[in-house]
């Protein structure tokens, strides 16, 4: 038999508490309290607004002139919305907004997709020159050019007409929607483009089914801001086009008139206008928080 050494036992070495090596950084519990506090008075002043113009809706017009405010209507009413509704030219507006809205988004994302593509993807000259270019149309107000922009479609005939007013909102979309989708190609790796090169793939299927696909959520978040850029846009189409050919946001001013303004009819037209980019924002919100970030690390 062989002898062996009685083993000893090892003493475990404690670990260190986290909590006293980490040290702790943030706010205590009063900057916490007030932080929060102060981030709910500051909801509340941004949404009192709003909740003020669903309050209005709903009332009667004696009580909505009455010199003494109520915060909550006494007498519920249908009318102002049922007013808005029948007007003239709100069903019509309401037409036209949807048409130029959705032409001038999907022109806006097929020309600058493509541009986008070109500017991330390829090497040519002048490509930096087309980048500043894209970035200093941004920063120029429309409103400047608003005189030239009458003189130039007028020329074309196409003053006073639906086509006329989404060529020039494409215009308006067009750099901020080449400027993110550049980020987001150009977050694509390029191993993926050479990896389907050397399988076989023409640049169109490249294009087709492995860029297309990846830039997808970029479009969604795009096409956000599209949206709600044409739908909100009022000095533009008030000045280019005549009534029968406006859009909802200029509707609005109908109900301003020398007797005075309509605020039941007003707000409740508000509220009508402001439904359809509610609608659009919840069947899409899935796809926003992906797209705002898929083009994050590289622009």
């Amino acid at each position: 038999m062989v002898a062996t050494a009685p083993q000893t036992a090892v003493p475990r070495r404690r670990r260190k508490s986290r909590e006293s090596d980490t040290p702790t950084v943030g706010r205590s519990t009063v900057g916490t309290i007030a932080a929060n506090t102060l981030g709910v008075l500051f909801a509340i002043v941004m949404f009192f607004p709003v909740y003020w113009i669903i309050n209005t809706a709903f009332k009667p017009a004696p009580e909505i002139l009455q010199f003494d405010p109520t915060f909550f209507p006494h007498t519920f009413t249908l009318d102002n919305f049922r007013s808005a509704f029948n007007a003239p030219f709100f069903q019509q507006n309401l037409l036209n907004g949807v048409l130029i809205t959705a032409g001038a988004v999907v022109g806006a994302l097929l020309v600058g997709f493509l541009a986008a593509l070109a500017i991330a993807r390829f090497q040519f000259y002048g490509r930096k020159a087309i980048i500043l270019v894209v970035l200093s149309v941004q920063m120029v107000p429309f409103v400047a050019i608003l005189i030239p922009l009458f003189l130039m479609l007028q020329n074309f005939n196409l003053t006073d007409s639906l086509l006329g007013i989404t060529l020039v909102y494409i215009v308006l979309i067009l750099p901020y929607t080449v400027w993110t989708l550049r980020g987001f190609i150009q977050a694509i790796p390029r191993e993926l483009d050479e990896a389907a090169s050397i399988d076989g793939a023409s640049r169109f299927q490249v294009f087709w089914k492995i860029i297309l696909p990846l830039t997808g959520p970029g479009l969604v978040a795009t096409s956000v801001y599209g949206f709600i850029q044409a739908w909100n846009e009022f000095i533009i189409i008030n000045t280019l086009n005549n009534q029968a050919n406006q859009n909802l946001m200029a509707w609005l001013l109908q109900n301003q008139t020398s007797r005075g303004t309509f605020w039941g009819p007003l707000m409740a037209g508000s509220i009508l206008t402001a439904l359809p980019v509610v609608i659009f924002f919840l069947i899409i919100q899935r796809n926003i928080a992906t797209g705002l970030t898929a083009g994050a690390v590289k622009g």
